[in-house]
């Protein structure tokens, strides 16, 4: 069990000295899966000395304000694979006072008003939700490279769920672990898609994800009249354990939360970007991410009981939404 408030620390010194030194040609803000390890391999195919940053989408304000404080000196600010964020437009402004150039590629589903807020700030700005963040990176930073394409073609075969390609499941697995994320780039800028490593790491966190899958089975609550919602906590691999709990159960939706309230969430109705958008979060039609923001107490019911009044009020209002 996790204990509430007891979260894995994430020492940002290094990125902010980084940041300070200016040692680098570009900075590349990017999520941090198989999509943005993508994205981060064809930016090193363009550019040199590439300082990336791995985010949540829940952390994307806290580097964006950590930019901020860094002068550019005209320096590329390049994000990728993250959405809007509510206020991020404010941030923005103190990065290109700060004399940054910022470009924007992302395939999450944004409002129309959004999207122009941020047009009228950024250098560029390219939103298509047809591919992946990869794909858009490929075909507009190295333009009919082959290499790039492969890449973005595996990538997107996982991001974009079409599952033609039995490699791009072995490697969105892999990624699961933050510990990959290099050597997986690495091996791609290599030229390769997989090797006896990944193969290996593959077979370990099956194994593992199989455990905690099935004790998140075992704790999930299911509410609901129009629709069906499965509530469950997450004990990592958020969205293989949907699927897991859909299938067991046949259900609509599947909302899978960490101890500190933060849930990925899934949905058979396109409605899930337009739901997480009400929790401060954002992603696609099926697959979308926000936060219950639990309070101390509320982190310690949950842990214990795996329940939350948020439920209720989350359940009212997806079957509120008609599509």
């Amino acid at each position: 069990m996790h204990l509430p408030g007891r979260r894995k620390g994430v020492d940002d010194t290094k990125t902010r000295e980084t940041l300070i030194s200016r040692n680098y040609s570009i900075v590349h803000l990017t999520h941090n899966d198989l999509d943005a390890v993508g994205a981060d391999t064809v930016h090193r195919m363009k550019y040199e000395n590439v300082f990336t940053i791995w985010s949540s989408v829940g952390k994307f304000p806290y580097y964006m304000r950590m930019i901020s404080d860094n002068n550019g000196e005209g320096k590329i600010l390049s994000i990728s694979d993250i959405g809007y964020s509510r206020g991020i437009e404010d941030l923005l402004k103190k990065i290109k006072a700060k004399k940054w150039k910022v470009e924007w590629r992302d395939h999450h589903r944004w409002q129309d008003d959004e999207l122009r807020r941020i047009e009228i700030i950024a250098d560029h700005i390219t939103v298509d939700t047809h591919t992946c963040a990869c794909g858009i990176c490929a075909k507009e930073i190295m333009p009919g490279d082959k290499d790039a394409s492969m890449i973005a073609e595996t990538v997107c075969d996982y991001d974009l769920w079409l599952h033609k390609d039995p490699r791009s499941g072995v490697l969105g697995l892999v990624l699961q672990r933050e510990k990959n994320r290099d050597y997986v780039r690495d091996l791609f800028l290599s030229g390769k898609l997989t090797d006896s490593k990944v193969e290996s790491e593959y077979r370990d966190i099956k194994l593992d994800m199989e455990r905690k899958m099935q004790k998140s089975l075992d704790h999930t609550i299911v509410q609901g009249n129009r629709l069906k919602i499965a509530f469950a906590p997450m004990y990592g691999y958020p969205s293989e354990t949907a699927h897991f709990i859909r299938d067991s159960l046949m259900t609509d939706m599947e909302v899978i939360i960490s101890h500190d309230g933060r849930f990925s969430l899934r949905s058979v109705p396109p409605i899930s970007h337009i739901i997480a958008r009400e929790y401060k979060g954002g992603g696609h039609p099926v697959a979308a991410g926000g936060s219950f923001r639990f309070s101390f107490m509320e982190r310690i019911t949950y842990s214990l009981l795996h329940r939350s009044r948020h439920f209720e009020q989350f359940t009212a209002l997806a079957e509120s939404i008609r599509v």
